[in-house]
């Protein structure tokens, strides 16, 4: 399962969901898919993501069980 830290950088750096969607050029709906889970985003979708929350895809993205992360 593909892991993620957009929630808690979001929340960071005081975006919404709708205002963090805008930014990258998508819906809230597709944010908060992205957020629990649900939905994972393409390499573009993953770059444009990692750029706005200012840190690296793979710190931002990460496989359940990959060595580095505590989840």
């Amino acid at each position: 399962m593909l892991r993620n830290r957009v929630k808690e950088l979001r929340a960071r750096h005081g975006f919404s969901q709708s205002e963090l969607a805008n930014r990258v050029g998508v819906t809230r709906q597709t944010i908060g898919f992205i957020e629990k889970g649900d939905f994972s985003p393409s390499i573009t979708l993953s770059l444009r993501l990692a750029k706005h929350l200012q840190i690296s895809v793979d710190e931002l993205f990460w496989l359940e069980g990959e060595e580095g992360h505590d989840e």
